[in-house]
């Protein structure tokens, strides 16, 4: 199907959010020929910043929401009509501080959502700021001597917080991501997927991930949420990526 739209894409040339929409348009192309999802029952929101653009990119049903407020709109909608897909694209800065609560409580609620974060570790929108990801002493436009903060888990607050899946990815890797969306978006729960994205404009981590990433073994058991805390843990030196957690339990709008 035809998902590209006639808007120009202004996205920095050769930016990982390429990959992203490239990893996502090839997965709904799958699981439309496969019959699995409709297109016309996809919905697709996105919050404020360089992520936020991708609704712009996609011929189907979007919405742009105000800044960290993609994920209400995305529970709203599943509650309003729970036939459609909703999947709210989301950026760190966005998420992480001024939606924090709303992805904690939609974990919470496992509400059939899937949430998608474009984690660059910066405000690349605005230029360059840290957020709540930035490694602590990242020097930026609002931290120019350096950030005193530690850097926010996202993985470990989503599971803790009642995510029923929760993976991670690179922006990079784009069949892989596209393998990882799918399978969060078949998910029927609160799905959780961090796909790391350098900024190469603002902080580019390209050729310091090359040694970080690794990919979790393929026999690794994913519905245990304790063995799931562990690895999330301790992946400190290491990028771990993959689906750190998958298990079925209620879903908020049948419990509604």
């Amino acid at each position: 199907m035809k998902l590209n739209t006639n808007a120009k894409v202004t996205w920095c040339p050769g930016c990982p959010n390429f990959g992203i929409l490239a990893a996502f348009k090839n997965s709904i192309n799958d699981l439309v020929k496969a019959k699995e999802i409709k297109s016309e029952d996809l919905t697709i929101f996105s919050g404020i910043g360089c992520h936020g653009k991708i609704t712009e990119y996609l011929n189907l049903n979007t919405f742009t929401s105000l800044h960290g407020r993609a994920i209400p709109l995305a529970l709203g909608t599943k509650i309003a009509n729970p036939k459609l897909k909703a999947i709210a694209f989301v950026g760190d800065g966005d998420v992480y501080a001024e939606g924090l609560d709303h992805l904690i409580h939609a974990a919470k609620k496992n509400a059939d959502v899937t949430v998608i974060v474009h984690n660059n570790q910066v405000f690349a929108l605005t230029t360059g700021q840290f957020t709540p990801t930035s490694p602590k002493g990242l020097k930026s436009k609002s931290s120019p001597q350096g950030s005193i903060e530690e850097p926010l888990d996202p993985l470990a607050l989503t599971l803790s917080a009642g995510a029923s899946f929760v993976a991670r990815s690179y922006a990079l890797e784009i069949e892989k991501t596209k393998k990882i969306i799918t399978a969060a978006i078949q998910h029927k729960g609160f799905s959780f997927v961090e796909i790391i994205q350098p900024c190469i404009t603002f902080y580019d981590t390209r050729e310091i991930l090359k040694n970080k990433i690794e990919w979790l073994d393929k026999k690794y058991k994913t519905n245990n949420f304790y063995d799931a805390f562990n690895k999330i843990s301790k992946s400190k030196n290491k990028m771990l990526l993959g689906i750190f957690y998958q298990v079925k339990k209620p879903i908020f709008e049948d419990e509604v």
